[in-house]
C-alpha cells in the first residue's frame, strides 16, 4: 500500500521534514535486522486524534529491545510524548504511526555492542490492511508452505524488525497463489498466527486462539479483541490449534492494528460462514471502542 507523506518525522529527539528523514547505506540494522518497532494507529475522536492504547504499545517496544539487549537512549514516557508531538505535527483526525529503534551507522559487523541506538517515528495516513470489506465479506487465508521460526531461533516475542523476513515471504507466497493472507504453523505443526494477525476461532460456541508458546507475537489488539469478547459474553481461551481446526470452525477471524478485526471466508478453500454472529459484534465494537465511543474502554484512548 502506497505511503502518503506526512510533514515531519520524529528523529532522535527533533521533528525533521519527511523528505530529510534519511540514514545512511551503511547503517547497522539495515544490514543485518537488529531493529524494533510498533504499529499504532491513531483515530478521528471528538476530542481529537486518540491513539489506541499507545501506553501498551510502547512498553511492548521497549520490551523488544530488552529481548535483543538493545538500549533505546529514551524513556518509555519520552517516547509516547514524542509520538504524540508528531501525530499533531500530521495535521490528520487520524494516522498510522511506526515508532522503529534500530542500530545506527558507525559500526558494522555482528557485533551490536559498539554501535548507536537510534529512534524514529513515523506517521501517515493507512486504511484497511485487508481491505474495507474485510469484516463483511472477509479474507481467504491458505496455510503457508513456511514455518514460523521457533522461540530459539528468532524470539517471537520481540517486535524484531528481522523476524519478518519470516512473515514476508508467507505473505508473498499467500498473494502469488490468489489469496489476501497466510496462516503459519510452527515447527510442531500447530496454528501459530498469520503473517501480521492473531488468529481466532470459534468452535462449539467458544472462541480460542493460540498461545503464545505456539510462537504468536503477544497482540496489544488481541488482549483487546478478548477483553471485548469477554465482556459481551463469549467464552474465550487460549488452545492448540491444528490446521484441520480451521477448515471446520464455526467462524473465524484475525485481529492486529492494522488490520484491525477481519473475519476469514476461507481456508485453503475450505469456505467457513461469515461474518459470523460472534465475529460481527466483536468487530462493531472494536471499530466503536477504537473511536473512543465505549466509556468502558475509554482509558485506552490517549488523545494526542
Amino acid at each position: 500500500m502506497p505511503i502518503t507523506p506526512t510533514p515531519k518525522i520524529w528523529m532522535n529527539g527533533e521533528l525533521v521534514d519527511w523528505d530529510q528523514a534519511n540514514i545512511h547505506v551503511l547503517t547497522h540494522t539495515l544490514h543485518y535486522g537488529m531493529g524494533v518497532f510498533e504499529g499504532i494507529r491513531a483515530y478521528e475522536t471528538a476530542e481529537g486524534p486518540g491513539i489506541f492504547r499507545l501506553t501498551e504499545h510502547i512498553e511492548r517496544l521497549f520490551r523488544s529491545a530488552a529481548i535483543l539487549m538493545m538500549d533505546i537512549p529514551y524513556s518509555v514516557d519520552e517516547i509516547i510524548e514524542a509520538t504524540k508531538e508528531t501525530v499533531r505535527s500530521t495535521g490528520l483526525p487520524g494516522c498510522y504511526i511506526r515508532p522503529i529503534a534500530y542500530y545506527g551507522y558507525g559500526e558494522m559487523g555482528l557485533n551490536t555492542i559498539p554501535c548507536s541506538v537510534d529512534v524514529a517515528i513515523a506517521c501517515w495516513p493507512w486504511g484497511a490492511y485487508l481491505g474495507d470489506d474485510a469484516v463483511s465479506k472477509g479474507v481467504r487465508m491458505k496455510i503457508s508452505s513456511w514455518t514460523r521460526h521457533d522461540h530459539n531461533t528468532m524470539p517471537p516475542a520481540s517486535k524484531t524488525t528481522g523476524n519478518y523476513v519470516n512473515s514476508s515471504l508467507a505473505k508473498v507466497e499467500a498473494l502469488k497463489a490468489g489469496y489476501d493472507e497466510a496462516i503459519m504453523l510452527n515447527k510442531a505443526g500447530l496454528v501459530s498466527e498469520c503473517t501480521g494477525e492473531n488468529i481466532f476461532v470459534a468452535r462449539h460456541g467458544r472462541i480460542i486462539t493460540p498461545p503464545l508458546s505456539a510462537g504468536a507475537l503477544e497482540g496489544i489488539t488481541q488482549h483487546t479483541v478478548s477483553t471485548i469478547a469477554r465482556d459481551l459474553g463469549f467464552e474465550v481461551v487460549e488452545g492448540e490449534l491444528t490446521r484441520s481446526d480451521l477448515y471446520v470452525c464455526d467462524e473465524m477471524f484475525v485481529c492486529g492494528t492494522a488490520a484491525e478485526v477481519s473475519t476469514v471466508n476461507s481456508v485453503d478453500d475450505r469456505p467457513i460462514p461469515c461474518p459470523g454472529p460472534m465475529s460481527q459484534a466483536i468487530a462493531d465494537t472494536y471499530a466503536d471502542t477504537v473511536r473512543g465511543k465505549v466509556d468502558k474502554y475509554r482509558s485506552w484512548v490517549e488523545v494526542a
